[in-house]
C-alpha cells in the first residue's frame, strides 16, 4: 500500500469464538485462523492517536478518514446531529468537490453516511456549502479535526460488569483504560496511576498506584462474557500501552527453563516515537499520494476508465465526469477487505524501496532515544516542538505538470492555503522535504560556479533579497491572514481594525515594489543580460538609498506599533471571543511564530537594513561606484533606528510579558507597568521528593516557579513566588551534594535549586544577583503579583503531582467544554525539554540575527543533497520547500545544539557545509559561498552559544560584518 506509517493500522478478524481479534504479527498465521478459506481480514485503524497532526503523511490521515466514514455510518462514533452533519459535509466534500445545490442533494439521497441521514440532509448541505475549495486532503484534515473532540472517537467497546452487577463497557485509548455506561465515559484510569492489568478466568483487574493520602492499594474488578474476552481486552491493553507510552519496542522476556506462568504476549513493532522519528528523520524514497475530487455520483450507470498505470493507487473502475488524470479515491470496502485464502484479490502498487524491508530491519533506521525523561512517559522530540509548523500539512494542490513518482497519476505537490491545526504537540518534518527533485547534482554547482557572480557585495546583496522576501512574507501574516481571520468578526473593534490597516497596508505597498526593485537589479547583477560587462548594475547602494528616502515617510507609522501591540491586548481583554480568535489563529501553520512578534517585524527590519549597509561600507573601498550611497543609505537608517531604539526595548519586553502570560496558568496580573522580563529557563527544585523538574520565570521584582504537565492547554502551572526584595542567593553544592546547586533564601521561603551545568547556574546567580541589587534601589511595578491559585505565595506543590503526569486536566471535562489549545511551540516549551534557559539580553539579540536563503541539508545517514529554503528566527530554523510557501513544513529549535565544522573522518567532500548536532542528531547543511557560510555560522551561534549579561555590550554594539 505504499504505507509510511503503517504501524498505526493492523488486520483485524472474527475468531472462532465470534470475536473480533487483531491478526498477531509474530505468530505464524495457520495457529491463529481456524479456517483460512472463510476468514475476512479487514484492514483498519488499530491505534488512535490523540491528534491527527501526529500523523505525518496524506496517505495516513485518508485512510483514517476512511475509518472515521465507516465508524460513522454502522453507528459506532456516535455524536450530536451538528457534529455528524459537519463530519458527512467533509466528507462529500472530499467525494464530489464543491456544493451544487441539486447534485449534493441527489448524493445525498442516493449515499447514507449515517443511520439517520434524511432529517439532517438540509444541514448537511448548507455545512458543505462552506467548504468551497477544499482539495480532499483538507477535507480529510478537518473531518479528523472535529473527529479527534468527540468522545466516542477511537473507542471500541468490550462489555463487561462491575462487582453490583451493573452493565458497562471499558475501552482503551492512548491515556489510559476507560469506563463506559452506554455511550457515556463514567471513568478514566490514566496510564500514570495504573500499576498492573492482568485477568483471572472472567475477571479483568486493575492495580491502581497507591494514593498518596492512603498506603493501601486500590484494585478494580470487572466482569467479562469468558476468559477468553478478558485475554482479547487485556492484550489490546498491553499493546497501547506499549505504543504510546515506551520509548521502544520491550524486548521479549527469556524463556523460563521448567514451566510457564501467565501470558507470553508481548507488543511487536514500533512504537509511536519510534515511527514519528523513522518518518522525520529518515529520507526514504516514496511515491507521493495525492487525488482530486472524484465527482462520483454512485446512482449513475458507472463507465470504465483507462486501467491505472502500475503505480497508481487500485481506485473504482470510473465515473462521469472523472478525468483520466485524476482517477477517484477508492471506497473503503475496496480497500479494506482482503481474503486471508486469495491474496491476489487485491490489486498490487509498485513498491518502494521503503517497502523492501523485512522482519525488523525498518526498526532501526535512524530511531533513538533522543531525550532523558523521567518516568516512563516520553517527552516530544525535542526537534519538533514548533506544533504550527507541526507536521506534514494536508493542504495540497495540482501545479503544472507530470511526475512519474505519482501515486495515482496526479500532478505535482505545492502548498497552498492554511488551516489551524488545533492542539500541536509537535511542530515535524515533511515527507515534501524529502523530495528526491530537491537533490541538486555537482554538475549543476559546476554550473553556478561559472555562471554567477562572486563577488562577496553581490552575496550581501542576494542576503538582502532573501530577507526581503520572508519579511514580506511576514507583512501578509498580518495584512492578509489575521485580518481575515479577525478582521471580518464584528468582536474585532473598528478602532483596531483601523490601526492594523493604517500601520500595515502602507508597509506592505511599500515593500512589494522595494522586493520588485531588488529582484531586477539581482537579475541583472547575475549576469543575465550584457549590462554587467559594464558594471552598471553590480551595485545595491542606489536602490536602498532610494528606497530609504522613500519609507522615511512611513517611519511615524512605526511609532504606532506599541500602540497596535497595546490596542489588540486591550480588546482581547474586552472580548472573550476575540481572544479566542486570536488563539485559534496563532495555532494556525502560517503563525509560526508568536502573533506579537509579528506585529513589531516593521522595527526589526530596519536594524537589518542597518546592519546589512554596515556590512557594504565595510567591504566598499572608498573609491568605489557604491560606495557613497551606501554611506548615505547608511546615516538615513541608522538616524531612524537610533530614533526608535528607546521604543523598540519597551515594546519588545512588553511584547514578551504577553507572550508569557499565555504560557503561564494562574497568574491574573503578570503584564503591569514596570515591571521587566529577564530570564526564563528550566531548573531541579528539591523538596520531600528529590529533585524535581520545573520552570523558573525571573523578572525584575519576583520569581516564578512552575511544572508543566500533559494538558490540554500546554500551559505552565505556577507553583509559588519569590519576592526578590530582601532575597539572598548563594551556592549550596557542599551543604546538599547536588552539583550547580544553589540556594535562593526569601522573607518568607528558602528554594534549593539545581542548573543542568555550570554555565547555566552561572547566568542564573549572575541575573538574580543584578536582579536583587536592582529591587533594592529602584520601586518595581506598582502592584505585587497576584495568582489565582496563591493565597500565601506557596502553593503545597507536591499534591499537584497526580494533575502533572498525565492528561488528568482534561479527563474531567467533557468533549464540549475541554480548555481551549495555546502554542505548544513557544521557547517557553523548549527550554523544558532541552533543559536550559534564555534571558531578555538572548531575544534581543535574536532580534537582530535572522536570516533567509536557500541551503542544501544533509542527514547523518543519507548520500543525496535537499535543497531547502531556510528562515532563522526566534532561535529555530524553519524549513519550507521554497520561498513562495506560506507557512514552514518544519522547524528545528537551535537552543541546545552546537555547531562546528565537519571533521575529516566524516567524508563530506565539499565546499562551506556546516554541521548541527544534539545528542544524536546531526544535520549537514551546505551554503553557496564563503560569505553566506560565515553568515549562516555567526547567526546561528548567536542562538546555540550561551550568552552572559557580562558581554551584553559587546553583542549588542558588535553587529555582524
Amino acid at each position: 500500500m505504499n504505507l509510511i506509517e503503517g504501524d498505526y493500522f493492523g488486520l483485524e478478524f472474527q475468531n472462532h469464538q465470534k470475536m473480533m481479534v487483531w491478526l498477531d504479527h509474530i505468530k505464524p498465521i495457520i495457529k491463529q485462523l481456524r479456517r483460512p478459506k472463510h476468514t475476512i481480514l479487514r484492514f483498519a485503524v488499530k491505534f488512535f492517536p490523540p491528534d491527527h497532526a501526529q500523523l505525518l503523511e496524506e496517505l495516513t490521515r485518508y485512510l483514517f478518514a476512511l475509518q472515521i466514514k465507516q465508524d460513522l455510518s454502522c453507528g459506532r462514533l456516535t455524536c450530536n446531529d451538528s457534529s455528524a452533519a459537519l463530519m458527512v459535509s467533509h466528507i462529500i466534500q472530499s467525494e464530489i468537490g464543491d456544493f451544487e445545490e441539486s447534485q449534493c442533494r441527489s448524493h445525498l439521497l442516493n449515499n447514507n453516511y449515517i443511520p439517520d441521514q434524511m432529517p439532517l440532509i438540509d444541514k448537511i448541505m448548507e455545512f458543505h456549502s462552506k467548504n468551497i475549495g477544499q482539495t480532499p486532503a483538507e477535507s480529510d484534515y478537518q473531518l479528523l479535526e472535529v473527529a479527534r473532540r468527540l468522545e466516542m472517537y477511537g473507542i471500541r467497546l468490550h462489555p463487561a460488569k462491575d462487582r453490583e452487577g451493573t452493565v458497562l463497557s471499558l475501552a482503551v485509548a492512548h491515556t489510559g483504560v476507560l469506563v463506559f455506561q452506554g455511550h457515556t465515559r463514567i471513568n478514566a484510569f490514566n496510564w500514570s496511576k495504573v500499576r498492573k492489568l492482568s485477568f483471572k478466568r472472567k475477571r479483568f483487574l486493575i492495580k491502581l498506584r497507591p494514593d498518596l493520602n492512603s498506603s493501601y492499594q486500590d484494585t478494580l474488578e470487572f466482569l467479562m462474557a469468558s476468559r477468553d474476552c478478558c485475554k482479547v481486552f487485556w492484550k489490546i491493553c498491553v499493546e497501547y500501552h506499549a505504543f504510546f507510552r515506551l520509548f521502544e519496542e520491550p524486548k521479549p522476556k527469556p524463556k523460563p527453563v521448567l514451566f510457564t506462568r501467565g501470558s507470553s504476549f508481548r507488543f511487536s513493532g514500533r512504537t509511536q516515537k519510534q515511527v514519528i522519528d523513522y518518518v522525520r528523520e529518515s529520507e526514504f524514497k516514496k511515491i507521493p499520494f495525492e487525488r482530486k475530487h472524484s465527482r462520483v455520483q454512485h446512482n449513475s450507470r458507472l463507465s470504465p476508465l483507462p486501467s491505472p498505470r502500475h503505480h497508481e493507487v487500485p481506485t473504482e473502475r470510473g465515473a462521469p465526469g472523472a478525468r483520466v488524470d485524476s482517477p477517484p479515491r477508492r471506497h473503503w470496502k475496496e480497500s479494506v477487505l482482503v481474503s486471508a485464502e486469495d491474496p491476489s484479490i487485491s490489486q498490487t502498487t509498485r513498491t518502494s524501496p521503503f517497502h523492501q524491508r523485512n522482519g525488523h530491519e525498518d526498526r532501526t533506521g535512524s530511531v533513538s532515544r533522543t531525550e532523558e525523561t523521567r518516568g516512563s512517559t516520553p517527552q516530544p522530540h525535542p526537534e519538533h516542538l514548533s506544533t504550527g509548523v507541526v507536521s506534514n500539512s494536508p493542504h495540497l494542490s495540482a501545479s503544472s505538470g507530470h511526475s512519474h513518482g505519482m501515486v495515482n497519476g496526479q500532478k505535482s505537490l505545492e502548498l497552498c492555503s492554511h488551516s489551524p491545526n488545533g492542539r500541536q504537540p509537535s511542530p515535524l518534518t515533511s515527507p515534501l522535504l524529502n523530495d528526491a527533485c530537491s537533490v541538486r547534482t555537482d554538475d549543476e554547482d559546476e554550473v553556478r560556479r561559472k555562471r554567477f557572480p562572486t563577488d562577496r557585495a553581490y552575496f550581501i546583496a542576494k542576503e538582502l533579497l532573501t530577507t526581503e522576501r520572508t519579511y514580506l512574507k511576514d507583512l501578509e501574516v498580518i495584512t492578509v491572514s489575521f485580518q481575515s481571520a479577525v478582521g471580518q468578526d464584528e468582536a474585532t473593534p473598528d478602532s483596531l481594525k483601523n490601526t492594523i490597516l493604517s500601520t500595515f497596508e502602507p508597509l506592505h505597498k511599500f515593500h512589494t515594489g522595494f522586493l520588485r526593485e531588488v529582484e531586477q537589479r539581482l537579475a541583472l547583477w547575475e549576469g543575465r543580460s550584457n549590462a554587467h560587462i559594464k558594471g552598471d548594475y553590480q551595485r545595491i547602494g542606489d536602490v536602498m538609498l532610494k528606497n530609504l528616502q522613500g519609507l522615511k515617510p512611513l517611519t511615524a507609522n512605526l511609532h504606532k506599533q506599541s500602540e497596535v501591540l497595546l490596542e489588540l491586548e486591550k480588546a482581547c481583554r474586552a472580548s472573550r471571543k476575540l481572544e479566542g480568535l486570536c488563539r485559534d489563529f496563532e495555532l494556525q501553520k502560517v503563525c509560526y511564530i508568536p502573533l506579537n512578534v509579528f506585529i513589531l517585524r516593521p522595527l526589526h527590519r530596519l536594524i537589518h537594513y542597518k546592519q546589512i549597509l554596515e556590512r557594504l561600507c565595510k567591504h566598499y573601498p572608498a573609491t568605489h561606484v557604491d560606495f557613497r550611497d551606501c554611506r548615505a543609505a547608511l546615516a538615513d537608517v541608522s538616524e531612524v533606528v537610533d530614533q526608535l531604539q528607546g521604543s523598540l526595548v519597551k515594546m519588545e519586553n512588553f511584547q514578551k510579558l504577553l507572550e508569557l502570560k499565555k504560557d503561564l496558568l494562574g497568574v491574573d496580573n503578570l503584564v503591569v507597568p514596570g515591571r521587566e522580563f529577564i530570564r526564563l529557563g528550566c531548573l531541579s527544585k528539591l523538596s520531600g521528593k528529590g529533585l524535581q523538574q520545573r520552570m523558573f520565570f525571573l523578572f525584575n521584582d519576583v520569581i516564578l516557579y512552575t511544572s508543566r504537565g500533559m494538558t490540554a492547554t500546554n500551559q505552565f502551572k505556577v507553583h509559588g513566588q519569590l519576592p526578590l526584595h530582601g532575597m539572598t542567593i548563594r551556592e549550596s553544592e557542599d551543604e546538599w551534594g547536588v552539583p550547580h546547586a544553589f540556594t535562593l533564601v526569601g522573607q518568607r521561603q528558602s528554594v534549593v535549586v539545581a542548573a543542568s551545568s555550570l554555565t547555566e547556574m552561572e547566568k542564573w546567580m549572575e541575573d538574580i544577583k543584578m536582579a536583587i541589587e536592582t529591587a533594592k534601589t529602584s520601586n518595581g511595578p506598582s502592584s505585587d503579583l497576584l495568582t489565582s491559585n496563591l493565597s500565601d505565595n506557596k502553593c503545597p506543590e507536591d499534591s499537584s503531582v497526580e494533575a502533572e503526569s498525565e492528561d488528568d486536566m482534561t479527563a474531567s471535562h467533557t468533549s464540549l467544554e475541554r480548555p481551549a489549545p495555546h502554542r505548544g511551540n513557544t521557547m517557553v516549551h523548549v527550554c523544558w525539554h532541552r533543559n536550559t534557559s534564555v534571558s531578555m539580553v538572548d531575544f534581543s539579540i535574536a532580534v537582530e540575527n535572522q536570516l533567509s536563503g536557500n541551503l542544501l541539508r544533509k542527514f547523518k545517514n543519507s548520500n543525496g543533497w535537499q535543497k531547502l529554503w531556510v528562515v532563522f528566527t526566534n532561535f529555530s530554523l524553519f524549513f519550507y520547500k521554497s520561498h513562495q510557501d506560506d507557512y514552514p513544513l518544519a522547524s528545528l529549535p537551535l537552543l541546545g545544539y552546537s555547531v562546528t565544522i565537519p571533521s575529516e573522518s566524516e567524508n563530506i567532500h565539499k565546499d562551506y557545509v556546516f554541521k548541527l548536532h544534539f545528542k544524536s542528531h546531526i544535520y549537514y547543511f551546505r551554503t553557496e559561498s564563503e560569505y553566506t557560510f560565515e553568515r549562516w555560522m555567526e547567526v546561528i551561534r548567536s542562538a546555540t552559544v550561551p550568552t552572559s549579561r557580562t558581554r551584553v555590550l559587546n553583542s549588542k554594539e558588535s553587529h555582524p560584518h
